[in-house]
């Protein structure tokens, strides 16, 4: 027991930072990236930029909503400490080495939101090079972000584009993963998930995420809403409902979101819009526009 003590505690010392970070050191650093990177550019259409300003929230990575996700989610999907073990080979699980889940949403323009909304099928060709290229900057800010800390002595690594990350089918032949970034976004209080599975911030649901875990104590969002559900005024209320009608594929009804049904359709338009809108993921996200709560939270 005392060996593994000591493990962690070199462990710990090795990756303490070597100089200071702080939650605005960290913001800023994403900030720049989003604004200065050439990869956060519609290039194929105007070079306008695919997300706007990003918004930032820390979770605790001992946060017991993590071990909560074992059940919710699956036994398949990793706590923090598991996903920064198994990707580092190192040891983490003495928990006085704090961990944390820097998670960003990355607001998707204006114009790209307003070419979709005026769509009843069939994503715009702005949507569907966000959805592609829009993922592809995403990948490298989880990438920058991770290189950052690490150049600064700290461990970390972005689930979603390392080793551990892996895609499956649950009990009911759903799409699953062992990191899911939005269940990392409601830990880190930055809204909640609404009617259709998308994830409500305070910038709205047209957005993309992403999250690094980081052995590093910063101070940790408040949840500002107790149920995972409580920003979407359809669940919490009974009101509104507006993405069901938004819905090419009637995959998201009063009782929730069809996944089975929303991947098919998917597959459906990626052959009607791939080709000619030269991507290889086209997404769709009619019920992330023309909705109540596109840019924002609903009233």
């Amino acid at each position: 027991m005392s060996g593994t003590s000591d493990r962690n505690r070199e462990i710990g010392e090795h990756h303490s930072p070597t100089d200071p970070l702080s939650v605005e050191s960290i913001t800023s650093f994403i900030r720049t990236v989003v604004s200065d990177s050439p990869e956060n550019r519609l290039i194929y259409i105007d070079n306008s930029p695919i997300f706007d300003a990003p918004m930032i929230g820390i979770a605790d990575g001992d946060d017991p909503i993590f071990e909560q996700y074992l059940h919710i989610i699956g036994p398949h999907h990793l706590t923090p400490r598991k996903a920064l073990s198994a990707a580092t080979g190192l040891t983490f699980e003495d928990r006085h080495i704090p961990l944390r889940v820097i998670c960003w949403v990355l607001p998707i323009s204006d114009a790209t939101k307003r070419s979709n909304a005026a769509m009843t099928a069939l994503p715009s060709q702005r949507w569907a090079h966000t959805r592609h290229y829009g993922e592809q900057f995403n990948d490298e800010l989880r990438k920058r972000l991770e290189v950052y800390l690490q150049d600064h002595g700290v461990a970390a690594v972005a689930p979603a584009t390392s080793s551990v990350f892996k895609t499956l089918r649950d009990a009911h032949g759903k799409p699953t993963s062992t990191w899911s970034e939005r269940h990392a976004l409601y830990a880190a209080g930055l809204g909640t998930f609404g009617l259709c599975d998308g994830f409500l911030t305070p910038v709205g649901k047209a957005m993309r995420c992403g999250s690094v875990v980081a052995a590093l104590p910063l101070p940790v969002t408040p949840r500002v809403h107790e149920l995972h559900n409580g920003a979407c005024t359809y669940t919490s209320k009974g009101k509104c409902g507006a993405c069901i009608a938004r819905c090419p594929a009637h995959a998201i009804s009063a009782s929730g979101h069809d996944r089975n049904k929303c991947e098919q359709h998917l597959k459906m338009q990626l052959q009607q819009v791939g080709e000619p809108y030269g991507v290889s993921i086209a997404g769709c996200g009619l019920c992330q526009t023309a909705v109540p709560c596109e840019s924002r939270l609903p009233s």
